[in-house]
């Protein structure tokens, strides 16, 4: 997750400062700074000396240490090591680290009897989330051209063969995030997928994940489509086992899916011997508001708070037109709070990184969203279509007001597995493509097109020095 980043240290007392520069446009200044508010207003004029003060990331060398020995351990010991950090940091330590597909069975007829409703939304959000994930294969093909005579190039798209999704267990398993990880991989081909995940109390994973990764096998036909295996690890030892293999656990090609510091941690540290989605830090919010629609305030309030209950790292923004109505998302964000069981975990984030910016106008908009790059970017805002040739850095974009995250986080079917920590400056959320190599392909006869190629390929390795591969060339010539 990413570091706590965007942090502006205030007064024990009132939470964030009041900035003054604020009243040369608006002709009004935020109410920042009164006691209770839970995030800095600022104006854009402010943003970029905010940014650079409060973006700046620190490594941990402790967690690294840590996962490194893990890692080695495992490594050196395979199950045993896998046991070894199970009985010291999960709720059981099974011996038998492979869990019958048929719990998973069992657990999805348990939750189908006893919570219908959650069987059901997780049935629907599993659907989406197949129809948006087969759409997407649709757009990598496989293809030959003749480019000239006697020279004909190529693309095959190929699955990976082994797949691994890590769902992590703790207080809220996060058996959407199962979903969102495991169809992709079904999708695409994948032969063997393979879940991890933390051990409960029994020695098997939480039983809403393993009803979820029925529910995911089920929409996908894994008859047709590759095959499911459950082993109940978890922590940085999961992946190391997945990366490496052992005794048990089979090694895979890609591993998907979040998990802690010590998880991402070990993701980036065994990235080469293994493939990764992408490293997840804490997740984040951009919502650009200008007052247009209905209830505008109480609707950015409400999705800022949505991100800000994850963890007190998570950052909820906005970009609003006016201070007016920046004042009226502080006023609901303070009156929406206290009604959330999570108040404490908002809170805490709100006081780290909560953040509204007022722009003056459509390009500084623009400007700022693309130098943020956040993991969601929600547009409130009157004519947003026209905003989004111009906005560049995202994981998913949300138009519109009906277009709330949540939906996108849960049931929508696209994917919330997406970058953060600004990583979607240079990448996407999870897909199909995280589980398919794209290679290309060369075949050649004789013709014009062909000896045009072998000649310019002599004469450039030449140049470069490389003789043996201008012999290579020259031996083919006709």
């Amino acid at each position: 997750m990413i570091p706590a980043n965007a942090r502006i240290r205030a007064a024990a007392t009132a939470i964030a400062k009041p900035v003054r520069n604020t009243t040369e446009k608006t002709g009004q200044e935020p109410t920042a700074g009164r006691q209770g508010q839970k995030m800095i207003i600022i104006q854009s004029g402010n943003f970029d000396s905010y940014w650079k003060n409060g973006t700046k990331r620190t490594g941990d060398k402790k967690t690294d240490r840590t996962v490194k020995k893990i890692i080695a351990d495992v490594r050196a010991r395979g199950d045993a090591a896998v046991r070894k950090y199970a009985e010291k940091f999960d709720k059981s330590s099974p011996q038998q680290l492979e869990v019958p597909l048929s719990e998973a069975m069992r657990a999805l007829d348990q939750l189908r009897a006893n919570d219908p409703a959650l069987a059901s939304a997780l049935e629907l959000a599993a659907g989406h989330i197949r129809r948006f994930s087969e759409k997407q294969k649709e757009q990598f093909t496989n293809f030959e051209f003749e480019m000239e005579a006697g020279l004909v190039t190529g693309q095959r798209v190929i699955p990976v063969e082994k797949a691994a999704i890590y769902t992590p267990g703790g207080r809220f398993p996060l058996f959407s995030s199962l979903l969102m990880c495991m169809i992709p991989a079904f999708c695409a081909g994948v032969e063997d997928v393979i879940l991890a995940s933390p051990p409960t109390e029994d020695g098997l994973p939480d039983r809403k994940i393993l009803a979820a990764a029925a529910i995911a096998a089920e929409v996908c036909d894994v008859a047709r489509n590759g095959s499911l295996r459950v082993f109940a690890i978890g922590g940085a030892q999961a992946i190391a086992a997945l990366a490496l293999g052992t005794e048990s656990v089979p090694r895979v090609d890609l591993i998907a899916g979040p998990g802690n510091r010590f998880v991402a941690a070990a993701k980036r540290l065994l990235f080469g011997e293994v493939g990764i989605d992408f490293i997840a830090g804490p997740t984040d919010v951009l919502i650009i508001a200008d007052g247009s629609c209905a209830n505008a305030a109480d609707l950015a309030a409400a999705d800022m708070l949505g991100q800000a209950e994850h963890d007190p790292d998570a950052r909820s923004r906005a970009l609003v037109s006016n201070v007016e109505l920046a004042n009226q998302i502080a006023a609901a964000v303070e009156k929406r709070i206290t009604e959330l069981p999570t108040e404490k975990t908002a809170h805490a984030s709100l006081s780290a990184g909560g953040l509204i910016v007022v722009y003056q106008n459509k390009d500084e908009a623009i400007r700022i969203a693309n130098t943020i790059a956040p993991e969601h970017l929600e547009l409130q805002i009157a004519d947003a279509d026209s905003w989004i040739p111009s906005l560049k850095n995202y994981g998913s974009l949300f138009i519109g007001s009906l277009s709330a995250e949540v939906l996108g986080d849960y049931s929508a079917g696209v994917n919330h597995t997406l970058p953060t920590s600004t990583s979607a400056r240079f990448t996407g959320g999870l897909s199909v493509r995280h589980f398919l190599k794209t290679v290309t392909t060369l075949r050649c006869a004789p013709g014009e097109g062909f000896e045009k190629a072998r000649n310019a390929a002599e004469i450039l390795a030449r140049a470069e020095g490389l003789e043996g591969h201008a012999q290579s060339a020259a031996v083919r010539k006709a």
